[in-house]
C-alpha cells in the first residue's frame, strides 16, 4: 500500500527550472547562439528528433526516469499545457562519495552509479505555451503529463536512448510513495 504525496504545480520559468534544465522560449530569427539556447549534449550517439503521441497521462506517477548520456528536449506541438515531474541528477563518480552516500550508491543496468531521488526532491512543473523543456543530462522526469485524452510531442534524444540509457527508480515500490497534483 502506498502513500499519495500531492504536489504543488510550479510554473516552469528559466530561473524555477534552472536546477533541472533550460525553459527554451522564443527568439528572433536571426539571433546568434547564447545561454537562451538549448545547451545541448548529443555527442554519445546518432540524434533523434520525433513527434511523441501519448495517451492518458493522469495527474499522479510513481515511476520516475534518467537518462545518462544525453541532454533531451521535450514540448508539445501546439503550445498546449502540460506538466513534468522532476528530480535533480543524481548519478556520481563511487570514487567521490562519503561513506553515507555509499550505502544509498545503486548501479544502474547501463552502467552508471547513481543516488535514488529522494521523496523530498521531486517538483511538479506546469510547461504552457510556445516553450520547450531541455533537460540536464541525468535529471530524473516523470512525464509528460496533461489533461486531454492524447497529446503529441516532439522529443529530441538519441537514436538509442529508451534501449541503452534508461533508468527508472520507483517511488511507489521502493519508498511507498505515489505522487499526485492538481492544478
Amino acid at each position: 500500500m502506498s502513500t499519495m504525496v500531492k504536489l504543488p504545480v510550479i510554473d516552469a520559468t528559466p530561473t524555477s527550472f534552472e536546477e533541472f534544465g533550460q525553459v527554451i522560449e522564443a527568439s528572433a530569427d536571426g539571433d546568434e547562439f547564447g545561454h537562451r539556447d538549448a545547451q545541448l549534449d548529443l555527442n554519445r550517439g546518432i540524434p533523434r528528433f520525433y513527434i511523441m503521441h501519448l495517451k492518458d497521462r493522469p495527474f499522479r506517477f510513481s515511476k520516475i526516469t534518467h537518462h545518462a548520456s544525453v541532454t533531451q528536449c521535450l514540448g508539445s506541438i501546439g503550445g498546449h499545457v502540460w506538466y513534468l515531474g522532476v528530480a535533480k541528477a543524481s548519478i556520481v563518480n563511487p570514487d567521490d562519495v562519503n561513506d553515507d552516500m555509499r550505502k544509498k550508491l545503486v548501479q544502474s543496468k547501463c552502467g552508471h552509479f547513481y543516488v535514488p531521488p529522494a521523496t523530498d526532491d521531486v517538483h511538479v512543473f506546469r510547461i504552457a505555451g510556445p516553450k520547450f523543456l531541455k533537460l540536464h543530462m541525468g535529471t530524473w522526469h516523470a512525464g509528460p503529463l496533461f489533461k486531454s485524452d492524447a497529446m503529441d510531442f516532439y522529443n529530441l534524444e538519441l537514436s538509442n536512448t529508451n534501449v541503452v540509457d534508461h533508468t527508472t527508480h520507483d517511488f511507489s515500490k521502493e519508498d511507498g510513495v505515489v505522487f499526485s497534483f492538481d492544478d
